[in-house]
Order: structure tokens, then C-alpha cells, then sequence
């Protein structure tokens, strides 16, 4: 128990302070490229020996960045741009935006201007991503993209190099997937709080270090019998739920998270990359394989038969969709799947957040409130 906790709090201890590990990375040498949602092809900056660093935003009041996005849009980008503004990426070699939805759509535009002295990457993708011409794209784009990280790490990106990277990801998805599936049924020991975090290190460090780490609290409570779920089993959905104070409300009202479909959690690290072909155009299909999200094309709302499967599959009581705040994709989705899951006779909940939220209280009650008519 004492060496799960440990490496937990490690965990914590690394999402919980990403500047400390930008310090680190480059006191050691390395160069770190940032990656900003959603899905960017981050195997290339592995594969050429430099550090990813995950840029999604912080529970934090923006000020600068207000100049460039109106008060209605989406915190990620606000607090991300924001904290770029005011330094907090200064080391990095350039950052990588994706033109995944309309609001990133305008990112790298805001970014060049405000943030000057770190460079963008930009990241396109075909929207009609799954059709041959669409694979065809996406792949032409991340050789496109190989190039520029290249000249930026100083050296070229061999296919086995590549090929590495894909391999180390992997192995990092596959422990992610396995810890969710145990820390749902160590309730107990692992909170709600230490899964997200555990998941939310892996944008700050390598990712070898991180399967590493999470492979000791893995083995750890494998070892151990399951437990008995006293609380009611959710499934949580959306772009991202790791915020404390929304993690220690469904903590508080006994809630266990059976799985999740969130974009920055398990939609991430489901889809796995093809190791036996050509490493760039496993990295294309892999993005073809990524269902859940909302700004991924999804004409036939496939991510509300999986959320449907999945809430079946693990037995789980409710489902909480999770909407950041100004999300039109998230929006549009809703509709929908609230249909799906009604004719399913899955209860789900709505709730709002958002990055610069102070006051949880309507989020409380309604919590809370779902609770008692589970």
C-alpha cells in the first residue's frame, strides 16, 4: 500500500507542477516542443529526441489573453494563451496547435502574435479523416511536420526511430487503459483525484518514465482482490474533467468513475498505433481510429453508441457529460446522445465547467441532486 502511494503521489506531484518539469527537462539539455489539443502527431518530437510538453490550459484567472479571445470561448485556449503570454512557456523550441475546431482555427494566428519568441507548428488534418484521399492527406501533412521538427531537434528522424516512438506510446496507452480499468475497481485506495492526476503526468514527462511509473501502481493493485463498489458507477464524458474541486464534489457524493470517454483521458489512449507499417502512416490511421470526441468529423454520432456501449459494458449507473464551457462541438453533441441514452434507459447528467470557475455550488447540488435519483 505505502509503494502505490508513493508512486501516486510521485504522479501528482509531477501534474501538479508542470514548470518545475519544463525546468527540468531543460537543465538536463533537451529540447521540448509544447502540444496543444487535440491528437498531434507527438511520436515525431519523441522520435527526435526532444521532450512533448502538453499544453492544456490551468485553473487560472486570464487577464492578457483577453485581448485576443472575447470572454465566451473556449478556457483551454484562453488559459493556455494566456499563460503563454505571461511566460510560463518560455524554453520551449515551438509549439504545435491543431486546426482540429473552430476555435483552434484562429490559435496559431493569436499565438504568433502574442507569444513571439516560441514558434508554431501548425497541425492539419483531413476532416473526412477515415476515406483513403482523407489518410492520404493527414499522412502528407505529418511528413510535412517531420520535416520542420527536424530542423528544429538539429537532426533527422529515422523510420526506426519513429518506429520506436510508436512502440513507446503504445505500451504507454495500453498502461493507461489498464490503470482506469483497476482504479475503478480500487476505489478505496485510488481516489478520484490520484486517477486523474495519475493519467493528467503523462503530458509533462517522458513517456517511458511515465509507463514505468504507472506500471509499479498497476502491478501493485493487480495484485490486490477487487473491491466491492459501494458508490454508484459513472461513466464521464467529454473534453476534460480534472478539475479538483469537481473530482472532490463526486469523491464526496460517493461516486466511482467505472470508464470514462473523455478527450484528454481514455479517448487519447484507446486507439493504438499499427507497429507493422510504415511508422508516419500508422500515425495518420491512428487518428483514424480515435472515436469519442466531438471534434473529430463524426457524422453519424458514433461517439454516442459508444458511450451507450461502454456505460452497458461496465455497468455503470449513470453517465456525467461533462461540457466545457462555449464548446460548440461539445453542444451540438449533446443533443443527441441525451436521445440515444434516454431510449437506452442510461440516466446522464449535464454539468458546465469551466477553467476559470471559482463557485462549484450549482455543480454541487446538481451532483448531488443525480445522486439521490440514482
Amino acid at each position: 500500500m505505502s509503494e502505490i502511494r508513493k508512486n501516486l503521489d510521485e504522479l501528482k506531484r509531477i501534474a501538479e507542477s508542470p514548470r518545475a518539469q519544463l525546468d527540468r527537462v531543460l537543465s538536463e539539455g533537451k529540447k521540448a516542443i509544447g502540444v496543444i489539443p487535440y491528437f498531434a502527431p507527438e511520436e515525431l518530437v519523441y522520435a527526435a529526441g526532444m521532450v512533448p510538453f502538453g499544453m492544456w490550459g490551468a485553473e487560472t484567472q486570464v487577464t492578457e489573453s483577453k485581448r485576443y479571445y472575447p470572454a465566451f470561448y473556449c478556457s483551454i485556449l484562453h488559459t493556455a494563451l494566456d499563460l503563454g503570454i505571461k511566460g510560463e512557456f518560455r524554453g520551449l523550441s515551438a509549439v504545435m496547435i491543431p486546426l482540429t475546431c473552430d476555435s483552434l482555427k484562429g490559435m496559431g494566428t493569436n499565438w504568433r502574435f502574442g507569444v513571439k519568441d516560441i514558434p508554431v507548428i501548425d497541425v492539419a488534418y483531413a476532416q473526412n479523416r477515415t476515406i483513403p484521399a482523407g489518410e492520404e492527406f493527414t499522412e502528407s501533412q505529418f511528413k510535412k511536420i517531420r520535416g520542420q521538427v527536424e530542423e528544429i531537434a538539429g537532426c533527422k528522424i529515422s523510420d526506426k526511430a519513429l518506429s520506436e516512438a510508436n512502440r513507446v506510446y503504445n505500451a504507454n496507452r495500453k498502461e493507461c487503459l489498464r490503470f482506469t480499468e483497476l482504479a475503478a475497481s480500487h476505489a478505496r485506495i485510488v481516489s478520484l483525484t490520484d486517477r486523474a492526476l495519475a493519467l493528467k503526468a503523462r503530458y509533462f514527462m517522458e513517456r517511458d518514465a511515465h509507463t514505468e511509473l504507472l506500471r509499479k501502481v498497476n502491478d501493485e493493485l493487480a495484485a490486490m482482490p477487487a473491491e466491492q463498489v459501494k458508490g454508484k458507477k459513472i461513466v464521464t464524458t467529454g473534453i476534460i474533467a480534472d478539475s479538483p474541486e469537481l473530482l472532490s464534489i463526486l469523491q464526496e457524493s460517493g461516486f466511482v468513475i467505472a470508464a470514462d470517454q473523455i478527450t484528454h483521458e481514455s479517448v487519447d489512449f484507446r486507439a493504438l498505433a499499427d507497429e507493422t507499417i510504415d511508422p508516419v502512416k500508422a500515425l495518420a490511421r491512428r487518428l483514424n481510429d480515435i472515436k469519442g470526441s466531438s471534434v473529430l468529423y463524426d457524422p453519424a454520432k458514433g461517439r454516442n453508441t459508444e458511450l451507450a456501449q461502454i456505460a452497458k459494458a461496465c455497468g455503470a449507473d449513470g453517465v456525467l457529460w461533462v461540457l466545457t464551457k462555449f464548446c460548440d462541438p461539445e453542444e451540438f453533441d449533446y443533443v443527441p446522445a441525451k436521445e440515444m441514452l434516454d431510449a437506452a434507459g442510461i440516466p446522464m447528467l449535464q454539468i458546465e465547467i469551466d477553467q476559470q470557475m471559482v463557485n462549484y455550488e450549482q455543480v454541487r447540488t446538481a451532483i448531488e441532486t443525480f445522486k439521490d435519483i440514482l
